[in-house]
């Protein structure tokens, strides 16, 4: 009898699922963020350094309660490649603060097809820093996603969406963090790294919200443990996915998080994207899966020789 660890099919299928699960958490966190960000319940929104704060302390210690239940899975500092995982945490949080200020802004729909360009600055500067080779595949895939924040941003109109900046430096920031986690992720286990970049991310962000703290109330509170504990799930949702299924498999499955939080924006917000941003949203999408399908196939090609 074949078990589930030897039948690609059987992984892909426990992998895919965990991968939807995942999307449909980040997809609710930047709604966490949105609430947070703007005026609720008479309270005034928070600035987006104590929602990234709220973000990395609570989730955190979402994960430190986790470990402290389950002692079998804490994870050993030793060897720990402490630079590394310190700009990748600065990256992190800059990403994630710049992200929460753009939902605060704009639909979140749209804020989210925008930092999908993400894989693009991974793949810019994997050609610079990793010395990859940038074939033409790659380069029709930055056109496409290019050409759809182009349609998203509406520049040089008077529909310009200023707050889609924010948008694009998050994508800046989350590809030169992807760049740091493909070296990590060569000789570090998947928990260290996570509990290390929270840790930092706690602290770094800390400081930053202290410039600008504002005491949380009523539903502040709670929204910022929930966003810290929903984004921690995600985080190891999205693990669980790449442990189980080649990432060409389940990679396509985590765009899917435009079509939660195009779902999320209706339904809380009754926010219905125009057809530029429906069509940018297309191009970004498209761009960023003939990118998967690239590393897909340079994998093979590595592997067959």
């Amino acid at each position: 009898m074949s078990s589930v660890s030897e039948n690609p099919a059987a992984r892909v299928s426990l992998a895919v699922p965990f991968m939807l699960g995942a999307s449909a958490l980040i997809a609710a966190t930047s709604i966490f963020a949105k609430a947070l960000g703007t005026d609720l319940g008479g309270a005034a929104g928070l600035h987006p350094f104590q929602v990234s704060a709220g973000r990395f302390v609570f989730a955190f210690l979402t994960l430190s309660a986790f470990l402290t239940v389950s002692p079998k899975h804490r994870p050993t500092l030793k060897g720990a490649r402490w630079t590394w995982h310190l700009l990748r945490s600065v990256c992190g949080w800059l990403g994630v603060t710049a992200m929460f200020a753009a939902v605060a802004r704009m639909p979140v729909a749209e804020a989210t097809a925008i930092s999908f360009l993400s894989p693009l600055v991974t793949m810019a500067l994997a050609v610079t820093m990793l010395g990859e080779h940038l074939g033409l595949r790659k380069i029709v895939a930055a056109l496409l996603a290019l050409a759809g924040a182009s349609l998203i941003l509406k520049p040089g109109t008077a529909a310009f969406q200023a707050a889609g900046l924010f948008a694009l430096a998050a994508a800046g920031f989350m590809g030169l963090e992807a760049i740091f986690i493909k070296r990590l992720s060569d000789t570090e286990p998947a928990l260290r790294v996570l509990l290390i970049n929270n840790a930092m991310g706690a602290a770094i962000s800390s400081v930053a919200a202290s410039f600008f703290w504002t005491s949380p109330q009523g539903l502040q509170w709670p929204l910022m443990a929930g966003l810290g504990a929903v984004m921690v799930s995600a985080q190891a949702m999205f693990i669980q996915a790449m442990k189980r299924g080649d990432a060409s498999a389940v990679i396509p499955a985590f765009y899917s998080v435009l079509v939660f939080a195009t779902l999320y924006d209706f339904w809380l917000f009754g926010v219905m994207p125009d057809w530029l941003a429906i069509a940018g949203g297309g191009l970004i999408l498209s761009g960023a899966l003939l990118l998967s399908r690239s590393r897909s196939a340079a994998r093979l090609a590595g592997q067959e020789q």
